[in-house]
């Protein structure tokens, strides 16, 4: 995906970009990839593959994910190159509505106990995945979770700090958290191994499970034993005993076994745009991923001059685009039904409307709320600042309070194969400190409904049967067609921030994967956070160090208040790439945090 500004100069970077013809794959924690590679090595297609490494992230890292969360993949297949996402992201229960959390006492649905639980839609969705389009049976792609799970994985350093910081409210009001992540009765060491055969014999047992006579069956037999067997019945007595939550109270969870026979996987067409020639496919208005469509589409009426990354200019152009998009999201953006998604999504990527809505950018920060005008009334949101609410903890990756409160904590994963099967997901939720573990199970539910509004009015309102409008946002790239990159990260409300740079940086400038990857990342907060307790920073710009004085010296003359995080701070992106005219493929991994990795050949 070279572009006009490439040159023949060999750049810097911290890992070279894979180029292989076999098979690639990228992700959050080199244990996944690694998984990954060898389902392929063993003659795995890309979706046996991928369905092998996120149940390693489920181990690898449980403060990110888990089989209590949610699942958002855009993938295509080798026989049909069309886009179509995975929708995995689960639904309100039936209990869930705005009456009964009003009822208890809350504003907010809290960010961390079990109240906020939308059904788990991860599991469930990959074991659907693999019996459509995997090739391998169910217990050769858990024996690599399973091995994790019973003999240990090391303890990241960031697992570390998350584990710190909840320890206490494990100790005193988790105590299943507590006696499954702090057996010796301390917070595990960065580097230790720490185990999770609960888990393990969680997999196991779905496994077992699996009996009837095709491959399919198996797994649909396995998938009932997960909907409504033991693992539903499990869930659903544990999270009905009172606990505390992240609001201070204690609170019993309202979802039941019958919650999770009403989830249903399901491949819905991608929403995609085009940008300097290239097509890129996207969720729904029921996930952020539209948000990446609007503010492309908005800087495809710029020159390149105007979008450089690397220069102030360009650091305030896409800022105020990104701030334009993520007011649309709030005020648009829900799982609304499917014919009236389609017509808002048109509205919103009109190219008349770009138009009108670039033409907002003007040579100064707005500090401004500007959602625009397609002809459907508006929703505008509470615009709290984090100096009226509960502060936010750091700008990186993870921010948990001690509460249990999570922003933006999630894993990835990008599988290409060679026969032309890609798929980006993005597993999260579940996070080891969103709720109390499941004894018998050994994990926790997610808290995504957090990111819903006690509000009727609201389009992302808690609905039971609704979906909460989800961050997670994975992308694919096609060129006339045909599936060319897969990519995405983690980062909660910046997710499509980066991922946005990733493409400026490729698709204007020509920059290689891992060099675009590798350089300076920067996101604004000037928008309402999809995390507990809902804040916004309506002139905010985080900027990584390396971008240098002078951009940042020029971006508070143009009004933004930037606040300088570490060289190698933002972001988590990964990518695989295939050129449908060659098959050559290629991968490249985020080095920060020292944890993605690519592999392939």
């Amino acid at each position: 995906m070279a572009g006009p500004h490439q040159t023949d100069t060999v750049p810097h970077t911290t890992r070279p970009t894979l180029r292989g013809s076999f098979g690639m794959c990228a992700s959050t924690h080199w244990l996944a990839s690694a998984t990954a590679q060898s389902v392929l090595e063993r003659g795995g297609n890309a979706f046996d593959a991928a369905t092998a490494g996120a149940f390693v992230l489920h181990v690898a890292e449980p403060h990110l994910n888990g089989p209590g969360g949610d699942l958002v993949a855009v993938l295509a297949t080798a026989g049909d190159p069309s886009p179509v996402v995975l929708a995995g992201q689960g639904h309100a229960p039936r209990g869930a509505t705005i009456e009964h959390f009003l009822a208890e006492g809350l504003d907010h649905v809290p960010g961390a106990g079990a109240l906020a639980a939308a059904v788990p839609g991860a599991v469930d969705s990959w074991l659907w995945l693999l019996a459509e389009h995997g090739t391998w049976d169910l217990p050769e792609v858990l024996a690599y979770a399973i091995h994790y799970a019973k003999h240990g994985v090391p303890v990241v350093p960031q697992l570390a700090r998350v584990l710190a910081t909840v320890e206490n409210l494990f100790r005193t009001h988790w105590p299943t958290s507590y006696a499954l992540w702090m057996p010796e009765g301390r917070v595990p060491r960065a580097h230790e191994t720490v185990v999770n055969t609960t888990y393990a014999r969680t997999l196991r047992r779905l496994c077992a499970a699996g009996t009837g006579g095709s491959r399919a069956a198996r797994i649909r037999s396995t998938r009932r034993a997960w909907r409504t067997g033991f693992v539903a019945n499990a869930v659903a007595e544990f999270a009905a005993l009172p606990h505390r939550h992240s609001s201070g109270t204690d609170h019993a969870g309202v979802i039941t076994a019958a919650d999770f026979a009403d989830f249903v996987p399901s491949l819905e067409p991608a929403v995609t745009a085009e940008f300097r020639g290239t097509t890129v496919a996207k969720a729904g208005l029921w996930s952020q991923g539209p948000v990446l469509l609007q503010a492309l589409s908005l800087l495809d009426h710029f020159d390149d001059e105007q979008i450089d990354p690397s220069t102030a200019q360009g650091v305030h152009t896409i800022t105020e685009a990104v701030k334009l998009a993520m007011a649309d999201r709030e005020a648009f953006y829900g799982h609304l039904d499917p014919a009236r998604a389609q017509s808002v999504v048109r509205q919103l990527l009109h190219p008349d409307y770009s138009e009108e809505r670039a033409g907002l950018i003007g040579s100064v920060a707005s500090t401004a709320f500007r959602s625009g005008d397609i002809g459907v009334p508006p929703y505008t949101p509470p615009l709290v600042t984090a100096q009226d609410a509960v502060p936010a903890d750091g700008i990186g990756e993870p921010t948990v309070q001690q509460t249990g409160e999570t922003r933006g904590d999630t894993c990835h994963i990008d599988v290409v194969d060679r026969w032309g099967n890609m798929i980006s997901a993005t597993p999260s939720g579940g996070w080891l400190q969103s709720s109390p573990a499941v004894p018998d199970l050994g994990f926790a539910l997610g808290t995504r409904l957090q990111m819903t509004w006690l509000d009727p009015a609201a389009p992302s309102r808690l609905e039971p049967g609704r979906r909460p409008r989800t961050t997670l946002s994975p992308t694919l790239l096609l060129h006339d067609g045909h599936p060319v990159a897969a990519l995405g990260t983690p980062g909660g409300d910046q997710q499509d921030q980066w991922q946005l740079l990733y493409l400026v940086r490729t698709l204007a400038f020509g920059l290689g994967p891992q060099e675009a990857i590798d350089a300076p990342a920067f996101h604004t907060k000037a928008f309402p956070s999809s995390f507990w307790p809902r804040t916004w920073s309506p002139d905010s710009l985080v900027v990584e160090e390396r971008a240098g004085a002078a951009v940042v010296d020029g971006l508070r003359e143009r009004g933004h208040d930037v606040a300088v995080s570490g060289p190698w701070s933002q972001g988590r992106l990964s990518v695989v790439t295939r050129d449908p005219d060659t098959g050559a493929l290629g991968a490249a991994a985020n080095p920060r945090g020292a944890q993605g990795y690519a592999a392939g050949r």
